[in-house]
């Protein structure tokens, strides 16, 4: 069968986005637990310590056109939002990160559309991740769309701070007391000491057992 390869204006329906940035998000879960599997093999060890997807709901897609200026078409969800399906990877060492980054830009059938490295730039708030903004080829009857997802890659003591920092800004809708930034914003330099420390104690261990 031949394929077309189909254009993002093409798709005209509700449903039809749904069910492509679904698939999506199916399409990256495998890729990610073939990989994790492959590491496991090679290496007797998971940098992956587990997988959140997620798609975004409707009402937050028109809020984030509205924020842009934009009318609420199916054409402009595609062309002006990255994150409606999103997948956040929970690590348990900074090195995992850049290392499942790499894995993930070598697969020959995923195109990178934008990197954000936050953990080496940091925001102002602190937050760390790394983000990767990708296009999957999803395969329909009779067409091919190639479909954007967000990945945030992070260890799991940046995610327990991302999501305390979420609960505030919805708790204080953006607009959180000084003091509360600021400790938070403290917490944040402590997950990134965390998180050196932890590192270098786990090379400690295997350059250990390697000895013994």
């Amino acid at each position: 069968m031949e394929y077309k390869i189909q254009g993002k204006s093409e798709i005209d329906n509700w449903e039809t986005l749904m069910l492509l940035y679904n698939s999506a998000l199916k399409e990256m879960g495998t890729k990610l637990e073939i990989l994790n599997d492959e590491f496991q093999h090679i290496h007797q060890y998971n940098p992956i310590e587990h997988i959140k997807v997620r798609i975004k709901t409707s009402e937050s897609i028109v809020r984030k056109l509205k924020r842009k200026g934009l009318d609420s078409t199916i054409e402009n969800m595609q062309k002006y939002v990255n994150d409606i399906a999103g997948v956040r990877i929970i690590c348990s060492f900074t090195s995992d990160i850049y290392r499942l980054a790499d894995m993930i830009t070598n697969q020959s059938d995923i195109s990178i559309l934008d990197t954000r490295d936050y953990i080496k730039n940091p925001k102002n708030s602190g937050y760390k991740s790394y983000h990767m903004i990708v296009t999957v080829p999803i395969f329909l009857s009779d067409s091919v769309y190639d479909t954007k997802v967000e990945i945030q890659i992070r260890t799991v003591a940046m995610d327990f701070w991302a999501s305390l920092e979420h609960k505030m800004n919805y708790k204080f809708s953006h607009n959180a007391p000084d003091e509360i930034k600021k400790e938070l914003y403290d917490c944040s330099i402590m997950v990134s000491d965390l998180d050196e420390r932890m590192l270098k104690l786990n090379e400690e261990i295997h350059n250990l057992a390697r000895l013994g």
